[in-house]
């Protein structure tokens, strides 16, 4: 059961991040979008991907690499169009 509650947790905070690369891509305004936030985010998603290896957690692991993925986005494109 607990194993469901994270898979879900893991998906459901994962796919926040959808909506905001779809919007960032679709008008490349990036104007509201921190920079320092985004890349400490990123930062903080890839240490909980080498943290979710170290203790052999898939829900961990596979959560924060779709999340790095989204949120990279999101970087990216706040960096190219500031």
């Amino acid at each position: 059961m607990t194993q469901y509650i994270g898979m879900v947790a893991a998906v459901l905070t994962s796919a926040s991040f959808i909506p905001q690369a779809i919007q960032v891509i679709k008008t490349k305004d990036t104007s509201s979008i921190s920079l320092s936030m985004y890349s400490m985010f990123v930062l903080g998603v890839v240490l909980w991907t080498v943290h979710g290896f170290i203790i052999s957690d898939l829900a961990v692991i596979f959560a924060n690499i779709v999340t790095f993925i989204f949120a990279s986005i999101v970087l990216v494109y706040k960096i190219k169009y500031k």
